[in-house]
């Protein structure tokens, strides 16, 4: 019997090394996670940073031109900081002098796109007043193309008025006709 166990045994070992036992099929692994860096969206304008500008927009708005211009060397003393960029940006919005709207949206420009955390609050309010003078200045652009174009066509109506009493006076010299009627053909 000891002999059948033995056997029985060896045999077992035997069928176990036939038919290894096979590890468990590995996990697959989850796709890997794409990475997306997202930026903070920028702060929202605090109230207390940008109504008072709204509000200086409005009292610069029924200022006069000189007025306009005693507020803009003021401010020119001033230390630089992106309000006082978006300040002297809304006064030359308003002066209308020659190339004030281009400084203007340059000084609006440099707060808009500035990196510095500083100019957040104020970023919105400047691209808003930028995209406004930019859209200003488109308009004056057409309304000088317009003012160009009827300057030429009033220099043509008057030539042609020239021409045209010209022709009348040439017309006033010439000898008469005479008149060519039923009696006048006879033979």
């Amino acid at each position: 019997m000891r002999r059948l166990f033995g056997l029985i045994a060896c045999l077992a070992l035997a069928a176990c090394s036939l038919n290894p036992v096979k590890p468990p099929a590995p996990q697959p692994l989850p796709p890997p996670v794409a990475v997306v860096e997202v930026e903070p969206p920028p702060p929202p304008p605090r109230p207390d940073e940008v109504g008072p500008l709204l509000n200086y927009h409005q009292s610069l708005r029924r200022m006069t031109q000189g007025e306009l211009v005693k507020e803009l060397s003021g401010l020119g003393l001033q230390q630089r900081s992106p309000r006082v960029a978006v300040q002297m940006g809304m006064v030359l919005m308003l002066t209308r002098g020659g190339g004030d709207l281009a400084r203007a949206q340059a000084l609006l420009d440099s707060v808009a796109t500035a990196a510095d955390s500083d100019d957040a609050p104020l970023k919105p309010l400047a691209q808003m007043l930028s995209s406004n003078c930019a859209e200003a200045r488109r308009l004056a652009e057409h309304a000088d193309k317009l003012a160009l174009q009827q300057k030429d066509n009033q220099r043509r109506i008057e030539q042609l008025n020239d021409m045209l009493e010209g022709l009348k006076t040439i017309e006033r010299t010439l000898p008469a006709r005479p008149a060519v009627g039923p009696q006048a053909v006879v033979k």
